[in-house]
């Protein structure tokens, strides 16, 4: 395969509002990543948005359900949500905070909101993993708000690093993860442009949670609640609009690498998702 493209600005190649679904007890969500309209964008194989006042949107919650073979990444806006699993670990996600959970060979966890009213919003991102790394032993790395970089933006603005180094040296809290990923919150003040190189050997989004922005003068906005897929290209351009943005910017490297998707478990042959499946029914987790 040759070399993905150097010096290229990448584009929007794809624009979707999602799926509207429900997950866990009958939480409401919408499915950007993961849908017949936007399948996978290798390694990143699933994505979904959510934010309800209302609390039969949430309240249900994710019960104990297992996971093997890839990365949870838990990422809130608004709310709290208490996380445990049948390790022992036990945690709150509140707002601003992040959860990069490692399923690896295998945990059994929930997911249940840390509130009865008010809003609850937030993104959840599956990260596949290579195969050499799909059996190592979970792992966790959680950052409450307070503890993620930002950098201020000369342009007006400024970047919330989760994971990942800006082009001006801000390190995300998150470290050493398999794919090399990229996973920042942008927010622009109207007019303000947001430039940063992206690796050509990762494939990348973003999803616009407010406002709107361009990637090109002549380009038509793209809206808030939207998600966007990138083209090739070594770097990103992103112009907001009269109202500002805000945006997810999420890449990580191409694993190149058979899929199979059996439910909670993701793992590279079909034989390997029924021993999942067995593994759990038999407490090998």
């Amino acid at each position: 395969m040759p070399p993905k493209t150097m010096n290229t600005a990448r584009m929007i190649v794809q624009q979707s509002t999602g799926l509207e679904t429900s997950d866990g007890d009958g939480v409401t969500l919408r499915r950007m990543v993961g849908t017949p309209e936007v399948g996978s964008i290798d390694p990143l194989i699933m994505l979904d948005a959510f934010g309800s006042d209302e609390p039969q949107d949430y309240i249900g919650g994710f019960p104990d359900h297992p996971h093997r073979g890839f990365e949870t990444v838990t990422y809130l806006l608004a709310g709290c949500m208490r996380h445990k699993d049948n390790a022992g670990h036990e945690g709150v996600i509140e707002p601003g905070g992040i959860q990069w959970m490692t399923a690896g060979s295998g945990i059994v966890h929930s997911e249940m909101p840390e509130q009865e009213n008010g809003l609850l919003a937030g993104f959840q991102l599956w990260i596949n993993l290579p195969a050499a790394k799909k059996m190592t032993p979970p792992a966790y790395q959680e950052f409450p708000a307070a503890e993620i970089p930002v950098e201020q933006l000369d342009a007006g603005g400024h970047i919330r690093v989760i994971t990942g180094q800006t082009d001006h040296g801000t390190e995300g809290a998150v470290k050493n993860i398999a794919t090399n990923p990229i996973y920042f919150d942008v927010s622009l003040d109207a007019g303000a442009t947001f430039s940063q190189s992206v690796p050509p050997a990762q494939n990348g989004l973003i999803y616009m949670i407010e406002g709107e922005a361009k990637f090109r003068d002549d380009d038509a906005y793209i809206p808030a609640r939207t998600l966007g897929v990138l083209s090739d290209g070594d770097h990103i351009n992103v112009t907001a609009g009269d109202g500002g943005a805000r945006f997810l910017l999420i890449s990580a490297d191409s694993i190149n690498e058979p899929i199979a998707w059996g439910g909670p478990f993701v793992m590279n042959t079909e034989q390997e998702v029924r021993q999942a499946f067995d593994d759990y029914r038999n407490g090998r987790f």
